[in-house]
């Protein structure tokens, strides 16, 4: 369990409990919101939010699916995800409504917020970026590629960095020449880095405890190298 403080806010009607990092000093601070996988809230996604407050950043570790207190079960959690994935507007909604619910505290400068996202997460940091919203950058680690709302000319004001891996079976490389041909149709000023031996969630040290699926292990080297690159985007766009 993480000892963040639970942070409520809504979607549609829908209760949504996060966790919020807080950095030190008053503020108005730049701030992140960390995107959760298909699978777990606490773990990865909790822990990389307390290691962005402790660079100075408001960060909030995001609730999609609305399942109450506590995390819910691989099972749960899968039909959660499916279900979003049925509804694309929907989905892109409630990503919406979790970076406004974080650029209205009052500790957070509104004019630089950024997010990344794991997988699932990744997925959803994209369509930020797709949807238009003034988000500063936005950092995909192996995340979903594809949309069914692909971005408009000019529409993409955040920087994008996708990070992914030429094995993953679950975000595959098949999809990387479409979603390039959005980023330029749209006019993005986007950033790709294709790990050649990543294979999907690299990031995550607890993922071999959670499923047993093909294609998907834990690598210290492209988790450590990964957030090196990611927080070096970070700074430079919220900073900068």
């Amino acid at each position: 369990m993480t000892d963040l403080p639970v942070f409520e806010y809504s979607h549609d009607g829908v209760p949504l409990r996060g966790y919020l990092a807080m950095p030190e000093g008053p503020g108005p601070h730049p701030a992140v919101l960390v995107m959760r996988d298909a699978l777990a809230l606490e773990g990865v996604v909790s822990r990389r939010a307390q290691d962005l407050a402790r660079l100075g950043y408001v960060a909030l570790a995001t609730d999609m699916f609305g399942s109450g207190p506590g995390e819910p079960s691989v099972a749960e959690a899968s039909e959660s995800f499916a279900q979003l994935q049925k509804t694309p507007e929907y989905l892109r909604g409630r990503v919406l409504a979790t970076f406004e619910a974080l650029r209205a505290l009052p500790q957070v400068d509104a004019a630089r917020v950024s997010a990344i996202g794991y997988c699932f997460g990744g997925q959803c940091v994209l369509e930020l970026a797709r949807s238009g919203a003034d988000a500063r950058s936005v950092v995909s680690f192996h995340g979903l590629m594809h949309t069914a709302l692909p971005a408009k000319p000019g529409a993409i004001k955040a920087k994008i960095l996708a990070i992914t891996g030429a094995l993953d079976p679950h975000a595959p490389l098949s999809d990387v020449p479409g979603f390039q041909k959005e980023m330029s149709d749209a006019g993005a000023d986007y950033h790709l880095t294709i790990y050649g031996q990543g294979v999907h969630a690299w990031t995550d040290p607890d993922v071999a405890k959670r499923i047993d699926i093909p294609g998907v292990q834990y690598d210290p080297f492209l988790d450590h190298l990964s957030w090196v690159q990611a927080t070096a985007f970070l700074d430079a766009t919220l900073r900068a």
